[in-house]
């Protein structure tokens, strides 16, 4: 199959493929993936341990089911949960395992087939790119004047996307007709809402392993046809960006994606999406940063995530150690800054100084006091003495790696003397 990836199959359509998903090795190696990425139970209630007790049992089940065609994928468990700095809330899928452990073996075949064609212009959810590739691609474009930024967003993407024409999309290059049937059996899942079930006639559910699959899968057509048109389009998912030279071309850019999105069943967010000139104030958010006059920063949202998340860590009342709420909040410090490494440096000194006051209000609180950290707590609880406790400061990780910037491959653990860890696709803790 890798030569065939490597020299393309005839007629660039594949018609085996069910073997590969339903092997054993294959739906080992995907609980693998599962387990690694945790995650909850679903409808029936079995977590990860409990499949994995039984593992060898389940995998011989599941593969005989899937290779004789019996395979029927369980009903989703839906949850809502917020999205950051606001009131509005997005559903989220929770497949059950056995569920996500043949999703993850169906995207293991079906993603080499449909990358080998994806555009350049899409960066979400594929091997060796992410967020950061994204972003320094449109720091690349800001650069050399491309500041008339279309800034878009389609309305209810992945509830929307229409499944024949997703179907007929992915029947181009995979003709086998149970690795079709399994697709469809995935798109079609019952919903349970609370003791209510429903089946969708249109979407792709949030949360399901192969739903950034399916999403790029549709939308390359739209990152092919910009390219052709010459418009420079950085796409992450559903989330995307076109810069240009002049607002009468950025005009041209949405008129052609308001046209593609008509025909393809879709449609755009009207007051979301806009036309903006980077280079004035406003500018535009993407993947959780601000883009304005030449600079970057965390958008307001992606820092108020941060602080809700540090707030619950710190209530005054923590019966914690203070070592240990450290240890705890150093976690959620250096993920968000490993993202967001590349803002402007007064990003910074405010954020560490916001955390060391939660933390004064916890010791005042210790004492018998009431109130916030202010005042003498500052010269009772120094700067350095939050250092010599361990607590991570995003100004000396800053400074450590010299400034670092979307161009640079500089990691600020190296800096620090900590060992590296590699960001994986698709991630972004304040985005």
């Amino acid at each position: 199959m890798l030569t065939a990836l490597e020299k393309g199959v005839k007629g660039g359509c594949w018609f085996s493929l069910i073997d590969k998903v339903a092997s054993v090795r294959a739906l080992r190696a995907a609980f693998a993936r599962v387990k690694r990425n945790r995650g909850a139970a679903g409808v029936d209630h079995v977590t990860i341990e409990m499949f994995e007790v039984r593992l060898e049992e389940n995998l011989n089940r599941l593969s005989e089911s899937l290779l004789e065609g019996r395979y029927r994928p369980q009903a989703v468990r839906r949850q809502w949960i917020p999205k950051p700095g606001g009131h509005e809330r997005r559903p989220l899928g929770i497949p059950t395992v056995r569920d996500r452990v043949v999703q993850t073996a169906l995207r293991n075949v079906l993603e080499p087939i449909f990358e080998r064609d994806f555009a350049k212009t899409s960066y979400g959810f594929r091997p060796g790119r992410g967020c950061h590739t994204a972003l320094r691609r449109v720091a690349e474009l800001l650069d050399v004047d491309s500041t008339w930024v279309v800034d878009a967003d389609l309305k209810d993407f992945f509830d929307t996307i229409p499944h024949e024409a997703l179907m007929g999309r992915i029947r181009k290059k995979a003709a086998d007709g149970k690795v079709l049937a399994l697709v469809e059996a995935f798109l079609r899942q019952e919903v349970m809402e609370g003791m209510e079930g429903w089946t969708p006639d249109e979407g792709a559910p949030q949360g399901a392993v192969v739903s950034p699959l399916l999403s790029n899968i549709y939308l390359d057509p739209l990152d092919h046809w910009m390219a052709e048109e010459g418009f420079q389009m950085v796409r992450y998912a559903d989330d995307f960006v076109i810069l240009c030279r002049s607002k009468e071309e950025a005009r041209e850019a949405l008129l052609k994606v308001e046209e593609w999105t008509d025909c393809a069943g879709l449609s755009l967010h009207l007051e979301k999406t806009r036309i903006v000139d980077a280079t004035q104030r406003g500018g535009f958010d993407f993947l959780g940063y601000h883009f304005e006059r030449g600079y970057k920063w965390p958008r307001k949202k992606s820092v108020q995530k941060l602080k809700e998340t540090i707030r619950c860590q710190t209530k005054r009342t923590n019966g914690h150690s203070l070592e240990q709420i450290i240890s705890q909040i150093n976690r959620s410090l250096q993920g968000w800054f490993m993202y967001f490494q590349y803002s402007h440096p007064t990003t910074y000194p405010r954020l560490d100084g916001w955390v060391r006051m939660r933390l004064r209000s916890i010791l005042r609180k210790r004492q018998g006091k009431k109130g916030r950290g202010r005042g003498r707590d500052h010269q009772r609880w120094t700067n350095d003495f939050f250092t010599a406790c361990g607590l991570f400061s995003m100004v000396t990780a800053y400074e450590a790696t010299g400034r670092p910037s979307l161009r640079s491959t500089t990691d600020w653990r190296a800096g620090c003397g900590r060992t590296a860890r590699p960001v994986r696709r698709g991630e972004g803790p304040g985005t």
